[in-house]
């Protein structure tokens, strides 16, 4: 059976939320603050491969999502980038938005890649948003 035209579903990684934290010292009882900013969220990445000359796999696998970013930390630690992930098609693809027809990407190149699903902006934590007048924001 040959398969010309699939229609996949991609999500991208939401971002990691930020952290709320406070330093806490034996002789600092009124540190500032030190919460960390999320991670950002993993990307869905097509990349055209020469030895691929189907769109049978697709057929059996059509959900793909990226990772999610980690959680940011106190002492200002950010979390983790979200995984990356790539998904291999054959060259000559060409990628169209489902919900208006729109030309995305023409892969003809091998080792093309184009990014289909951008991964979210991961929060800020309250150490961003201290100021010289809010020196604890919470």
């Amino acid at each position: 059976m040959l398969f010309d035209e699939i229609t996949i579903n991609v999500q991208a990684g939401d971002g990691g939320n930020g952290v709320v934290a406070f330093r806490r010292e034996k002789y600092s009882p009124r540190g500032g603050p030190v919460g960390g900013n999320g991670g950002k969220g993993g990307d869905v990445i097509l990349r055209a491969d020469e030895g691929l000359n189907t769109l049978i796999p697709f057929k059996y696998k059509v959900h793909h999502k990226a990772g999610r970013g980690g959680h940011g930390g106190g002492k200002n630690k950010q979390g983790r980038t979200g995984e990356n992930v790539v998904v291999t098609v054959p060259m000559g693809t060409l990628v169209y938005l489902r919900d208006t027809g729109e030309l995305v990407a023409d892969l003809v190149e091998n080792g093309q890649e184009a990014i289909v699903a951008r991964g979210g902006r991961g929060g800020r934590g309250n150490a961003v948003f201290k100021s010289s007048i809010n020196q604890a924001p919470r």
